[in-house]
């Protein structure tokens, strides 16, 4: 709780604890900024649902030995793609042992553990970490963000210079900045995840993993059509499995998200990778769908936006938790320069946006800016292309006296018949154009 600091005044406020809040409370307490990093939950991390893959970079780039020192649950060695149909599948993997060895690539992390951990390393360079406050509003002067406001009366009132806005996708506090308007169904998907509880023996014997190596898995056609997948991570001593929908579609389709995500479970070939695992943990989270034409105005006098806050991520590539930490850094950045300016008017945070828009986590979002408007509006690629996959895989390696060119004129017949030939041609083509 904010009360009985009203009459401390910091360089910076940070509205949640999450990897980007956290990132630029650790990047301006360490040069020496007086921050108060504030989280809605009991502890950071306890509101927050996550898949499981985190990159290395670029938080090397700030604590190049957290390796040393994060809850690290297990390095990504083996990451893997699964084409699914009602009884079948295909499973594209590729695994280098190359990634079980200094520096890493990628590792799987349970946000319980690490963002408190995280918070605490931000504690340590000099930043105030308070629990269990709901930011509700912001106070201004004069159109300049000054402060907060954690519930109602003088006593919940916090100010500082700016005011580091990092609440996640649904933020409340973007939308009332006026740089955000509110959420649309279009531009955000709902994520559920359980978390199940195994034995690491049994993890490592049935996913093929050495001592403290981990396996990313990807998975489509298990989504009836709406644009989003499955996805499996396998943890030191639990696995975290979950679907991610478009929550515009969820709506239209009027299906329950735990629903799906026990049909997922069940699913023939999904219940072996499963078996045995204990439920620990379930948790729900909306996800930024909209990509590069859903970034919203980043900064105003007073205050920044990052991470889901912002809508930086990319869904393609599961770049969600390092996009995040490189707009914390960027952010951070800004505002030590505005601290040695004496000016925290757009003028001079304006760098934020610009330094983003230069780096790799923009560029990288307008490279691939117009996917998710094609993943929303094609549902063949949730449904009808994993079925055909499978169907097609499944005629070829069928051996019943049937020559191979017969098979092949009954695979083309059945694209015919479920998508057309002109059909798979555009998609295929855009598909290309959109990622090259």
């Amino acid at each position: 709780m904010v009360r009985g600091m009203r009459s401390e005044k910091f360089d910076a406020i940070v509205v949640g604890a999450g990897p980007a809040g956290t990132t630029a409370a650790y990047v301006m307490a360490k040069a020496g900024l007086s921050v108060a990093l504030l989280e809605r939950g009991d502890y950071p991390g306890a509101k927050n649902m996550y898949g499981g893959a985190m990159y290395r970079w670029p938080l090397e780039s700030i604590i190049p030995d957290f390796l040393a020192k994060a809850p690290i649950e297990r390095r990504i060695v083996d990451h893997r793609l699964m084409i699914l149909s009602k009884s079948s599948g295909l499973t594209m993997n590729f695994k280098d042992l190359a990634f079980a060895k200094p520096p890493y690539n990628a590792f799987t992390v349970l946000r319980a553990k690490f963002d408190r951990w995280y918070a605490g390393i931000a504690e340590e360079a000099g930043a105030l970490l308070v629990t269990s406050t709901n930011v509700t509003d912001l106070i201004r002067d004069k159109g300049k963000v000054i402060g907060i406001r954690a519930g109602s009366g003088s006593e919940n009132e916090l100010y500082g210079d700016v005011v580091i806005v990092a609440d996640g996708a649904n933020s409340k506090l973007a939308v009332k900045a006026g740089l955000r308007r509110p959420l649309n169904p279009k531009e955000v998907a709902l994520g559920i995840k359980e978390t199940l509880e195994l034995d690491p023996v049994v993890i490592e014997s049935r996913f093929n993993l050495g001592r403290y190596e981990g396996a990313a898995i990807q998975i489509i056609g298990v989504t009836h059509g709406m644009m989003g997948g499955g996805f499996v991570y396998t943890n030191q001593n639990s696995l975290s499995i979950g679907i991610v929908v478009l929550l515009e579609h969820l709506i239209r389709m009027k299906m329950r998200p735990y629903d799906l995500l026990d049909e997922f479970k069940s699913h023939p070939i999904m219940a072996p990778m499963i078996e045995g695992g204990e439920p620990k943990e379930y948790s729900a989270h909306l996800v930024p769908e909209a990509g590069y034409y859903g970034i919203p105005k980043l900064c105003m006098d007073g205050l920044l936006l990052v991470g889901d806050a912002a809508f930086l991520t990319s869904s393609v590539y599961q770049e969600g938790v390092n996009m995040a930490m490189a707009s914390g850094i960027y952010a951070g950045r800004t505002v030590i320069e505005a601290k040695e300016r004496g000016d925290y008017s757009l003028k001079t945070l304006s760098n934020y946006e610009k330094l983003l828009r230069s780096s790799y986590v923009v560029r990288e979002l307008y490279h691939l800016r117009n996917l998710p408007e094609m993943f929303a509006n094609n549902p063949r690629l949730f449904s009808i292309y994993p079925d055909m996959i499978n169907y097609a895989i499944r005629e070829l390696l069928t051996m019943n006296g049937e020559l191979g060119r017969y098979k092949r004129k009954k695979i083309v017949r059945k694209v015919k018949e479920r998508i057309g030939l002109w059909r798979l041609l555009l998609d295929l083509v855009g598909i290309r154009r959109l990622l090259l």
